[in-house]
């Protein structure tokens, strides 16, 4: 007797849709709440709380549509076999063209191509409403209509050029892999991630946006000072033009080895009222290299994805597997899709625990600023942006421990002010 694998999958989307929505609603009256919490409420204006809760409700109540559509959706496209019914109709257009849709690749290839059609369409409504409605209510949008849509084409003309030869390479893998195609899998996606990883910051990223070197500058000093202190192998150190498409803020890091570079947003450099608020941002950034955080997080992820293409081989020639979502043969590149929504229970789990191992790494950068004596710009630094970028002030705690990344406002603040305790006592 096969096993019911779409009838699972499709419950477990219902149940999880359930549960989020409830985690949402919990979210939702948090943010409605009319006070700020006590511990903000001495260093947060009532005007910019107004503003941020405009905000996160209008985000919120978005979020709830497209949630609810895109649900649907997903379980109208599984129960409905239409995914089955789309890689036939993709075969019969291959061959139509004069393509040989015997050759897996090319089928693969053509699949997917209607798949990113499809995405891009039902996709497109809710990205031109949060960006163009939400965002710029707001005062966050600074993008025009038509750079709008260039970044979409150029997003697109990159999936056509570096999409056919990693789906070509990775159903050549599983059609050769023998009894190690784990290993191999893994080998050849560790590889593409370093590719991807010095090629991105290099030759995909400035094709979005202009990157120029920092001025010589007090801001330049004391930044290359403190890299210096720290060790760190700063090589350049750039500003980024993000003010042409929105007026949030962000800061990073990347490269390998002894080649490091900075990245600063113009806008963080605009919202912070003084130098050492900039620098006291990038000495929690220094904080998680120093610390490793980024080569743990690293290497867990490598070691999930290790597993997760284990679990692949076990069930990749499963017959019943791929007749329980209507297909009659086995593309390489629908049993991983396949897979990917048997999974769905494990991934969501490894989400949340990789949250929390993301916030601890948070509160441990914040303290390694501290140390550094950055506490007062630190604390100032955390304020001014939660302002200028209209982040909820009120969360609430199932929400937030199942979602964030990062610790809210309040729990950062609290955990440098119970540093403070401690290093008093």
């Amino acid at each position: 007797m096969a096993l019911p694998y779409l009838e699972a999958v499709l419950c477990f989307m219902t149940l999880n849709y359930i549960f989020e929505t409830y985690l949402n609603i919990r979210q939702h009256r948090a943010l409605k709440l009319p006070t700020l919490p006590k511990s903000l409420a001495k260093v947060i204006s009532h005007e910019k709380f107004e503003q941020a809760r405009a905000y996160s409700l209008d985000k919120s109540n978005f979020n709830f549509v497209r949630e609810a559509i895109t649900i649907v959706c997903d379980i109208v496209i599984l129960y409905y076999k239409v995914l089955p019914w789309f890689w036939t109709k993709s075969g019969v257009l291959v061959t139509n063209v004069g393509l040989n849709a015997e050759n897996e690749i090319i089928h693969t290839l053509a699949f997917l191509a209607g798949v990113m059609v499809w995405s891009q369409i039902t996709d497109l409504p809710f990205s031109l409403y949060s960006t163009f409605v939400i965002e710029a209510r707001h005062g966050f949008n600074k993008q025009t209509f038509w750079l709008f849509i260039w970044d979409m084409i150029k997003g697109i003309l990159l999936s056509v050029v570096l999409a056919p030869p990693i789906v070509a390479a990775i159903i050549v893998i599983v059609q050769n892999g023998g009894p190690y195609l784990a290993i191999y899998l893994w080998g050849f996606m560790f590889a593409l991630a370093l590719l991807m990883m010095t090629i991105y910051p290099i030759m995909i990223a400035p094709l979005f946006n202009k990157f120029t070197p920092l001025p010589e500058g007090s801001l330049r000093e004391k930044i290359e000072k403190l890299a210096d202190s720290l060790k760190f192998p700063l090589k350049k150190l750039f500003v980024v033009d993000g003010s042409t498409r929105s007026s949030h803020s962000n800061a990073y890091m990347y490269g390998f080895f002894k080649n490091k570079r900075i990245v600063l947003y113009d806008t963080l450099i605009q919202q912070c009222s003084n130098d050492n608020e900039i620098v006291s941002v990038l000495a929690h950034e220094l904080g998680h290299w120093k610390l490793n955080h980024t080569a743990y997080s690293f290497v867990a992820v490598q070691v999930l994805t290790f597993m997760q293409f284990g679990g692949y081989t076990l069930v990749r020639n499963s017959k019943d597997l791929f007749e329980s979502f209507g297909f009659e043969d086995q593309p390489v590149i629908i049993g991983l899709i396949i897979f990917m929504h048997t999974i769905i229970p494990v991934q969501h789990l490894l989400s949340f625990c990789l949250n929390l191992v993301s916030r601890a790494f948070e509160f441990q950068a914040d303290a390694f600023a501290k140390n550094l004596g950055y506490a007062p710009e630190l604390r100032g630094a955390l304020v001014k942006l939660q302002e200028e970028n209209l982040s909820a002030m009120n969360t609430d705690p199932w929400y937030s421990a199942y979602h964030y990344s990062h610790p809210p406002l309040v729990e950062r603040l609290s955990a440098l002010e119970d540093l403070d305790s401690k290093k008093d006592n």
